[in-house]
């Protein structure tokens, strides 16, 4: 087999495509909870803590005055941006937490699924079926 024909058989299993689907969903959704984060609920805190902007928290590194904007601390030399890994550190948090409460309720639709099937997988017997097996139980407890 040549190399074109194994990467193209590779590449078009069903596991590559439904991974190349996940990624840029994942990728999507990720912007969907970094706009949650900055545009929703870090407002929200900066309001509870006193109006403070935890992305521009920072220690100059370089001599920068610490009144800058991070833009322009960053532009005069090395900063330690602490308050942006704030702001990454809750997206990841808040992204888990709607991943986990996504996957759980998968979950319970996934095991709630196999006991409909089964009830539906047997169905009633006729009442004729029924009454005969009574006969014949009946019938097995006689002899």
């Amino acid at each position: 087999m040549s190399f074109s024909q194994e990467f193209k058989s590779f590449a078009l299993k069903g596991n590559v495509m439904d991974l190349a689907v996940g990624v840029i969903i994942g990728a999507a959704f990720g912007k969907i909870v970094d706009s949650l984060v900055a545009d929703l609920i870090m407002p929200f805190v900066s309001l509870v803590f006193g109006g403070l902007d935890f992305a521009n928290y920072y220690l100059p590194m370089a001599g920068q005055a610490a009144s800058l904007p991070l833009v322009e601390a960053k532009k005069l030399g090395a900063v330690f941006a602490y308050g942006s890994f704030v702001t990454v550190a809750l997206n990841f948090f808040i992204l888990a937490f709607v991943i986990f409460v996504m996957v759980r309720q998968i979950n319970r639709l996934k095991a709630s699924e196999p006991a409909t099937a089964a009830l539906e997988a047997a169905p009633i017997p006729p009442e004729d079926v029924l009454l005969l097996r009574e006969i014949r139980d009946s019938l097995k407890t006689k002899a």
